[in-house]
């Protein structure tokens, strides 16, 4: 997984009026917690962060005023309309420890012919690995893959060192059969033809 380089700054004020004031410097206010520490409230650089999260649980080797620091993203509000950063809240990690992260699953392949449709019953995969070789997404054929058919979290070839954070048997991809059209069809000419009647008779 990448690592990412950021610079930060602690913070001492705190509220909307201070928040507001610092996404007016294109900047991002943050918290970063873990390992029992107080929390450390910090200042982070828009640009920079919001570059780095597009890489989901990226790792962030913070600077802090000197003393360095890593750390994954837990928790990221957007505004919902524009989409810029508002606040995120970090946790802090060891080389080495083992962290329960949500791993994207992306899809690749054709289905087998018929129309049917692929259901994400599960758009990420929760999994345990160490916080340093957590896997950018996990990618699964559904090559020829027929209505019915489901991809099971043990179906998922885990790289080394990763293990499910979820039971083996659950449902993370599923093939839906297409919904037949035909009887919608004859439903509205049985309605068209009773109508018809109706006016006969009037």
């Amino acid at each position: 997984m990448s690592e990412v380089k950021i610079s930060v700054t602690t913070r001492t004020e705190f509220g909307k009026g201070a928040a507001r004031r610092i996404r007016r410097d294109s900047k991002v206010p943050g918290v970063l917690y873990g390992h029992g520490s107080d929390p450390i409230h910090l200042t982070l650089p828009g640009h920079e962060l919001l570059l780095a999260l597009r890489t989901p649980n990226v790792l962030l080797s913070l600077d802090i005023e000197g003393k360095n620091e890593l750390a994954i993203p837990k928790s990221v509000v957007r505004d919902p309309l524009k989409g810029f950063l508002e606040h995120v809240d970090l946790l802090l990690v060891k080389r080495g420890e083992k962290v329960t992260v949500e791993v994207p699953v992306q899809s690749e392949g054709e289905l087998a012919p018929g129309g049917n449709l692929l259901e994400h019953v599960l758009n990420a995969l929760p999994v345990e690995a160490e916080a340093t070789h957590i896997p950018e997404a996990f990618t699964v054929s559904v090559e020829g893959l027929e209505a019915g058919a489901s991809v099971l979290a043990k179906d998922i070839t885990l790289p080394k060192g990763v293990t499910l954070a979820v039971d083996e048997e659950t449902v993370v991809l599923q093939v839906l059969a297409a919904q037949a059209e035909e009887p919608a069809a004859e439903a509205e000419g049985e309605a068209v033809e009773g109508e018809a009647t109706e006016a006969v008779e009037a």
